[in-house]
């Protein structure tokens, strides 16, 4: 299985990308992950992922500035329906855009938007950082093995305000309720750092790689 982990200048690709290798012993899988921003690799890949951390803006740049990557990406995905993980900011991008530094279009497969949070409460510090327990709102193969009260991590001050509540399969109490994870299709999107989510992170990739949307 080929797994491409896509470059967009953006940081923790390697972590993501050892996650992936690790997660693929837990399950028994074969697979080799390449780290890339060219076109030729995303045509190959089995399954793609798009981990970030930084700015909405300066991540959407990251995909639109190599040649040809966004287009090849865009029909990957909701062409070819290779399944796609998306993680922090690469979760945040899949939105319709995002409202950090003013509004930037973001790929547009999920209909809401990414909005600076605003918890309800002075005691829940901006940016979120750290473990919470996540609230499985339905259920999905991703989480298969994983249960409501499990810890994932969290470093984040914007969060997807979901125009189509079916698509939030996870969410966490932060001020009021953040969306955690997303799905429709054969693409997922997870605020949360899955490689910095200890065995609950691994058993999500794991998941993930035998996933057959």
């Amino acid at each position: 299985m080929n797994i491409v982990v896509i470059d967009y200048g953006s940081g923790n690709l390697r972590s993501a990308a050892k996650a992936l290798e690790f997660a693929a012993d837990v399950v028994g899988e074969k697979i080799s992950v390449t780290i890339s921003s060219n076109p030729d690799e995303l045509k190959k890949a089995d399954k793609i992922v798009l981990p970030g951390q930084g700015s909405f803006g300066d991540s959407m740049r990251g995909l639109t500035e190599p040649p040809d990557l966004l287009d090849t990406l865009n029909y990957s995905v909701q062409t070819r329906g290779v399944p796609f993980l998306g993680i922090c900011v690469g979760m945040q991008l899949m939105s319709a855009g995002g409202l950090e530094y003013g509004y930037h279009e973001g790929l547009g497969w999920f209909s809401g938007t990414v909005r600076r949070m605003c918890p309800n409460d002075d005691k829940f510090k901006i940016p979120h950082m750290g473990w919470n327990d996540i609230l499985i709102n339905k259920p999905h193969p991703i989480f298969n093995g994983i249960k409501t009260g499990n810890h994932c991590y969290f470093v984040h001050s914007f969060a997807y305000d979901a125009k189509d509540g079916a698509d939030v399969i996870a969410s966490i109490d932060y001020g009021g309720t953040v969306t955690a994870a997303i799905a429709k299709e054969n693409m997922i999107g997870m605020q949360f750092h899955p490689d910095k989510s200890q065995t609950i992170g691994i058993q999500i990739l794991a998941n993930f790689l035998i996933w057959e949307p």
